[in-house]
């Protein structure tokens, strides 16, 4: 998991969107799995191979369709046969922790974490290789925050996914992930192991994010 940390405008959105292949960079070059990855080259079969969840789940869903349609809609873009589709839905709703029963609900008979539940389930139709997530927990409290971020490491496991998660919350940082890059005016300013980054930041601005944050470490005993 590479988490990538900055400021409101400091460039995380528009790199996830990079990513994901619905943007192109104003200059230089992006690959995935040693190719080039651009909008051109991020369709069909290669366009599932990524999927972005939103900080905002209604971004993801139509208030009108119930969770079940939603996330058969996905499963049908997946490829999956019609007589199997209902089967896979159900499964995904369980991957993330929701019941069956959920499937009948619409977005507003939801709680915000379970949105996101649905919207982290919609983007696992496709059995990406890479998730990247937008500030998924910024808008949810800490208990249902870390159901979220339990529920993600679970899946990363059982599904051997790579994760780039996008944050400003540098304790969901030291929670989740392996490796930082930190942010500031369109400009990657350090990047590293979550430890060694933590431990001894060497930029200003990422010593300003960690004296700010609880995961900043604990001073060294003075001796008195």
């Amino acid at each position: 998991t590479l988490a990538i940390v900055g400021e409101s405008g400091s460039g995380k959105t528009t790199l996830a969107r990079l990513i994901v292949g619905v943007s192109a960079p104003d200059a230089g070059s992006l690959t995935f799995d040693g190719r080039p990855w651009s909008p051109h080259a991020a369709r069909g079969a290669a366009r599932r191979r990524v999927q972005l969840v939103q900080q905002n789940p209604w971004g993801a869903l139509d208030p009108r369709w119930s969770v079940a349609r939603t996330v058969g809609e996905a499963v049908a873009a997946a490829g999956v046969p019609r007589p199997r589709r209902r089967a896979e839905v159900d499964a995904l709703l369980h991957e993330v922790g929701l019941g069956a029963g959920f499937g009948r609900r619409l977005p507003a008979q939801l709680s915000g974490g379970q949105r996101q539940r649905v919207a982290i389930a919609r983007a696992l139709a496709t059995d990406p290789d890479l998730l990247v997530l937008d500030e998924p927990v910024s808008a949810l409290d800490a208990t249902v925050r870390a159901r979220i971020l339990d529920r993600l490491r679970v899946l990363q496991r059982e599904r051997d996914l790579a994760m780039v998660f996008i944050t400003h919350d540098l304790d969901v940082v030291a929670g989740i992930a392996d490796d930082v890059l930190v942010m500031k005016d369109g400009r990657v300013v350090e990047s590293g192991p979550v430890p060694c980054v933590f431990a001894e930041p060497r930029h200003p601005f990422t010593q300003e994010l960690l004296a700010a944050s609880s995961s900043a470490p604990a001073a060294p005993p003075t001796g008195r």
